[in-house]
């Protein structure tokens, strides 16, 4: 499989760190971990799932497609989550394109040993439920966001959530990209990025972004960002409170 990941790697996916401890081997022993490019896209709009997708660093944003050629991002998944809800609730195929913004590695688990490990292990499909929850919460802030806040506290809080599921500070973005899942104009997102630079919140060259300052980039982002970092805290088996 392309972009395979052999050897150690660190499981920082909390879906799968909230489970069991045997669960967690099982789950582990079942995954091909690879890595995520930028612009990939995993599924189509209803494609045939054949795996769920848990990612362990990066963004993957689950986009809107329109018929003129537009596009918007619906949510973002990072290593809070998983790629294949739609198949958790009874559907076979996606609802979305699956698209990768910020590189990373994710583990696939085949929609087989998908099922056997929620026969075997109930707290995988209690786990998966829970993120659902969590998921449908950021859908219902996403829409209010959008109608409400400006396009620099939308794009800092993006960026926020970004620096969440990343091991650094410095990530590859484009512009571009921002631009797409937001549903903002390209130099819309330039101008509040150049005005995060002044501010000296962010640094951006070349398609790679680094977070300069966090509690200044997150003084410019709007109250949604702390709504929906609070719905996706998870506990592991024991119940002790995972980092962020």
């Amino acid at each position: 499989m392309a972009n395979e990941i052999r050897g150690d790697f660190d499981t920082r996916n909390k879906v799968i760190q909230s489970v069991r401890p045997d669960a967690v081997r099982f789950l582990e022993s079942r995954s091909i971990v690879r890595r995520l490019t930028q612009g990939q896209t995993l599924y189509q709009e209803a494609e045939q799932f054949t795996h769920a997708i848990f990612p362990h660093e990066g963004v993957i944003s689950l986009m809107a497609q329109m018929q003129d050629g537009r596009s918007v991002e619906k949510v973002s998944v990072g290593n809070e989550g998983f790629i294949g809800i739609s198949f958790i609730l009874g559907g076979a195929r996606t609802i979305s394109a699956s698209i990768v913004q910020v590189p990373g590695y994710a583990s696939w688990i085949s929609i087989e040993d998908l099922d056997r490990a929620i026969a075997e292990y109930p707290c995988v499909r209690d786990a998966m439920m829970e993120y659902a929850k969590s998921l449908t919460l950021q859908l219902m802030e996403s829409v209010a966001c959008n109608s409400l806040h400006k396009a620099e506290q939308r794009i800092s809080r993006w960026l926020l959530d970004a620096h969440d599921r990343v091991q650094s500070d410095t990530f590859q973005l484009t512009q571009d990209s921002v631009s797409q899942v937001l549903g903002l104009r390209r130099a819309t997102v330039s101008s509040v990025c150049r005005a995060l630079m002044a501010q000296g919140a962010i640094k951006y060259t070349r398609g790679s972004l680094t977070i300069s300052d966090r509690d200044l980039l997150e003084s410019n982002a709007c109250e949604c960002y702390d709504r929906i970092r609070l719905a996706f805290r998870r506990k592991d088996a024991n119940g002790t409170a995972l980092p962020y």
